[in-house]
């Protein structure tokens, strides 16, 4: 059976009783729409107006990353998952090399802690900016989203100072950070935090009392919590339910053990609140940033470790803009990975997602699916299922780009 029979044999039976299945009720959204800013498929099934039933079909985006770790060395390989998402790069290169130190004897010097909690928190607030800014746009609040990515750009200067990168920082290194914090940094620090801080108390009080984005956000995407505990979301979006979960506080790394986060929780669960929610976190960003700042203690900021990783497997997770990120890394005792395996917050939000749409319009959907603040290329990473044989393999970036080629060349049109 192939992969679009089987999703419309998935669609039958999933609205049977629901709606008579039927061409006229079902819309295609993706994998190239406007409102999707990287590819992804949703069928969407309709009564009138109204979603009843939302079927994803991911693995446009795939780039053979996990498998690409496999040729290179355990430093060029940071390089690499930093590269998985633009937008969380310094928490994917965190992850990696947190659960790669824990297959070690090697201990992170404390200043180099403190440096990573600095960029993971700028990182928490330029992604939140982010998010925020495409809310205001999807809700049609144009201005809005003109003036928090002109904010944002205030986090990503400070971030350029520190690494020399804006988007990819390449600054996490095994064991510590690749360099030192600049000279007079912290005033530049305080400066941008101050900034910020009053910029986010306007910002909450426009969300609170535009009428746009009060119509577009106030009850949309609600979800029940009972939802949420059977789906097993991450991140704000499992905040903004009641829940309070956070990498930082239930299992600290970094210096979050010292300058501990105050976890932010809402119990509206709608699209508002989840806006709410992250100008909070937003705050505690700056508190915590402000705190390393003028905490910070002298010493290295990395260990030398030799070229090598002892045998043995080891899982990690870091608290990334969007939620919980997991890296599972084997190594053979040799200079490079035998296995790493990445699960990104998108993946374990995109069913909630999906379920806080029904319900709502065709109108509501890139309100809501931004709402998940997802990173679709983030997530997609291919491997190959056959349902009919039950198995499972993985392919090289080489091999999909022959398949390619044999695929197009055996389906060309006359």
């Amino acid at each position: 059976m192939s992969s679009d029979e089987s999703i419309e044999k998935t669609v039958k039976e999933t609205t049977a009783g629901l709606i008579q299945y039927s061409p006229e009720g079902l819309v295609p959204f993706g994998p190239v729409h406007p409102a999707l800013k990287e590819p992804e498929y949703f069928k969407i099934i309709l009564e009138g107006e109204k979603i009843v039933q939302i079927i994803p079909r991911i693995g446009y985006a795939h780039r053979g990353i996990e498998r690409a770790t496999q040729d290179r060395t355990w430093v060029q390989a940071i390089y690499l998952v930093e590269r998985i998402c633009g937008i969380c790069s310094f928490a994917h290169s965190l992850g990696f090399v947190q659960t790669v130190e824990s297959l070690t004897e090697y201990e992170v010097p404390r200043r180099a802690r403190y440096i990573r909690l600095l960029i993971a928190e700028m990182e928490r607030i330029h992604s939140h900016l982010l998010w925020l800014g495409l809310v205001g746009y999807w809700t049609g609040f144009d201005t809005l989203f003109m003036w928090i990515w002109r904010d944002r750009e205030r986090v990503l200067d400070l971030i350029e100072m520190i690494t020399g990168n804006r988007v990819h920082k390449s600054y996490a290194t095994i064991t510590g950070v690749r360099r030192d914090l600049p000279e007079n940094i912290e005033r530049h620090v305080q400066s941008a935090m101050k900034y910020l801080s009053e910029r986010v108390v306007f910002y909450k009080e426009i969300v609170n009392t535009e009428a746009t984005i009060l119509t577009r956000t106030k009850g949309v995407g609600w979800i029940s919590p009972d939802v949420a505990i059977r789906l097993c979301p991450v991140g704000p979006l499992l905040r903004c339910m009641g829940f309070k979960r956070d990498v930082r506080v239930d299992d600290p790394y970094a210096a979050y053990d010292e300058i501990v986060p105050e976890v932010k929780t809402s119990t509206d669960s709608d699209i508002l609140s989840l806006l709410n929610l992250r100008l909070e976190e937003i705050e505690d960003s700056i508190r915590m940033i402000l705190d390393a700042i003028t905490a910070i203690p002298p010493g290295p900021v990395k260990t030398t470790v030799p070229r090598t990783i002892p045998k043995g497997d080891a899982m990690g997770h870091v608290e990334a803009p969007r939620g919980e990120l997991f890296y599972f890394v084997r190594s053979d005792g040799g200079n490079k990975p035998t296995r790493v395996k990445i699960r990104t917050p998108t993946l374990a939000n995109i069913l909630t997602a999906t379920e806080m749409l029904k319900g709502h319009t065709l109108a509501d959907v890139p309100v809501v699916l931004t709402g998940m603040d997802p990173c679709f290329g983030c997530m997609d990473r291919l491997t190959v299922i056959d349902l009919d044989e039950g198995k499972e393999w993985q392919i090289n970036g080489e091999q999909l780009r022959r398949y390619g080629i044999e695929w197009y060349k055996n389906n060309k049109r006359e």
